[in-house]
């Protein structure tokens, strides 16, 4: 490293990190298995419906009101 002084060492490295970062995030994002996410959500959604829960879409928005409110 001496030898080739004139080189970013830290910019190197920053690079090399944030390479590595990004590669990981498209591994785990290609991981996930998005058809059985979305029937587990469907399958969430039907039973809430069945013991007279509420849909997410009405909770979520309860409570984005309710933080708003204050």
């Amino acid at each position: 490293m001496d030898k080739l002084s004139y080189i970013n060492w830290s910019e190197v490295i920053r690079q090399s990190i944030i390479k590595t970062i990004e590669e990981e995030r498209r591994k785990r994002i290609e991981k996930k298995d998005f058809k059985r996410i979305r029937e587990a959500s469907m399958m969430a959604e039907e039973i809430s419906e069945a013991v007279g829960g509420s849909k997410s879409e009405e909770v979520i928005r309860e409570w984005r009101d309710k933080n708003w409110e204050l």
